[in-house]
């Protein structure tokens, strides 16, 4: 499926499949250069983060381990309810481990900062974040990023792993959904 499969559906494409793949290459570049040592976990955050993680995955040039797990603060709306559920647990023990957080977006950051200090609690060696986008207009808390990949405006997006009602995950870029598709009428 591409921009032109969706008709009326796709308001504008924001991100290119062409402008990802180039920077995950230049992301996984600087977690090279700062995991020089290798014994890195990268944890995807399911389901949203499976695209980027495969594909960042196969850019960096060192031995990784991958995990996953799936939280939620969502439901089927477009905006976060605040509560987080762990949906799947890690299969690996994190334990002294340097783990890498894969995220897809982060908007208000509520997740990821509970995201964090569990796996804190969990007693890694180090946790980072490596996130494709991030709206800095939508932060609700003050997480630290260390690898982003865009930085967007706050809008309702869609494609590489993010959806609406989980459709639109797989397209290969990344855009905003038609309001029509989303808002029902006299909201």
């Amino acid at each position: 499926m591409d921009a032109n499969d969706m008709g009326d559906a796709l308001e504008k494409v924001l991100i290119s499949a062409e402008q990802i793949d180039q920077r995950l290459t230049e992301l996984a570049a600087e977690i090279d250069r700062d995991y020089p040592d290798g014994d890195l976990l990268l944890v995807g955050v399911l389901k949203g983060a499976a695209p980027a993680m495969v594909d960042l995955s196969r850019k960096i040039h060192r031995p990784i381990e991958m995990d996953w797990m799936a939280v939620s603060s969502y439901g089927a709306g477009t905006k976060t309810s605040g509560v987080v559920r762990i949906l799947k647990d890690l299969d690996a023990d994190v334990h002294g481990r340097n783990v890498l957080i894969v995220e897809d977006i982060i908007d208000s950051g509520l997740t990821l900062a509970w995201l964090k200090e569990n796996l804190i609690n969990r007693g890694v060696n180090s946790v980072r974040i490596v996130t494709i986008l991030r709206k800095p207009d939508a932060a609700q808390v003050d997480v630290d990023v260390d690898y982003v990949g865009f930085d967007i405006p706050n809008e309702f997006v869609i494609g590489y792993g993010l959806d609406y009602a989980e459709q639109y995950r797989h397209l290969p870029f990344i855009g905003t959904l038609a309001r029509h598709v989303y808002e029902v009428e006299g909201e």
